[in-house]
């Protein structure tokens, strides 16, 4: 692995971030910088907390911290977008699959944690 671009985990939370980022939009004007902004911060943090752990990958523990924030900050985004499927039924496409979708990235992400934890050389 020579780039963090090399990971599925990026390549999997970039797409959903762009996905995410733009069904936000489609909320009502009232929740896109309340509820919005919030399932937008999260979905980024995802994919830049990936990013910024990958520039720290020579410490093992610093990798390990900042995929741990990517991971929790997938389990944050799932559960906006649980609130949103409930409160804005049917305004978001396909929102069902876009949380499927975050629940199989976090269990990616998980075990990508796992796997730095036991076999990383620092």
């Amino acid at each position: 692995m020579s780039s963090y671009k090399d990971l599925d985990i990026y390549n999997m939370s970039l797409e959903l971030f762009y996905q995410v980022h733009s069904a936000s939009l489609k909320l009502p004007k009232y929740e896109l910088y309340e509820l919005g902004s919030q399932l937008r911060r999260s979905s980024d943090s995802v994919v830049t907390n990936i990013v910024e752990g990958y520039g720290r990958k020579a410490y093992k523990a610093e990798f390990v911290r900042f995929l741990t924030f990517s991971w929790s900050s997938c389990l944050e985004t799932v559960n906006h977008l649980e609130k949103i499927d409930y409160l804005y039924n049917n305004v978001i496409d396909d929102i069902k699959n876009l949380i499927e979708r975050y629940k199989g990235l976090s269990a990616k992400i998980f075990s990508f944690i796992k796997y730095v934890e036991q076999n990383w050389k620092t």
